[in-house]
């Protein structure tokens, strides 16, 4: 990891800086840079390329399931976990639909619209003047529902 930072940063500051600052050598980092990478690194190299294929070919719908079986049917021996954690290091995320919401208003009506009885006051000075929309009387003590509050005037 350490070796990777001085990698990227080393077109901004010199190696030897780097070094000293990470705490390593610089014979360490000239060997890091030496090594050939990885079998693993390369072949996550390729799979990511595969994996951003099948992406783009169903336009971003395709999450780590559907891709992990798109590769199957290929006839790639691939883990379903490796395709998702590849998948999430590089941000690569699978467009979820909108959610579905329920349109109740019906704004285009030449029906009159009702008088406005509260005016945004709430505030009544006589039992069963008005009441709040949507609040049901509990019929009985006994009865689960809303406590208190179920109307605008109270005797208290």
């Amino acid at each position: 990891m350490r070796f990777r930072c001085i990698e990227d940063q080393r077109d901004t500051w010199p190696v030897r800086v780097l070094c000293d600052a990470l705490e390593v050598s610089a014979s360490g980092y000239s060997a890091w840079r030496g090594r050939p990478e990885r079998a693993r690194a390369v072949a996550n190299r390729v799979l990511l390329g595969d994996i951003r294929r099948i992406h783009e070919q169903h336009r971003g719908r395709y999450g780590a399931p559907r891709i992990h079986a798109a590769l199957r049917a290929e006839g790639r021996r691939v883990g379903c976990g490796r395709i998702e954690r590849l998948m999430r290091r590089h941000r690569i995320r699978a467009k979820t639909p909108r959610r579905f919401r329920v349109v109740t208003t019906d704004s285009r009506h030449t029906l009159p619209i009702a008088a406005n009885l509260l005016g945004q006051t709430f505030v009544a000075t006589r039992p069963n003047q008005a009441s709040p929309p949507g609040r049901t009387r509990r019929r009985h003590p006994a009865e689960p529902g809303l406590a208190g509050g179920n109307h605008l005037h109270s005797d208290r």
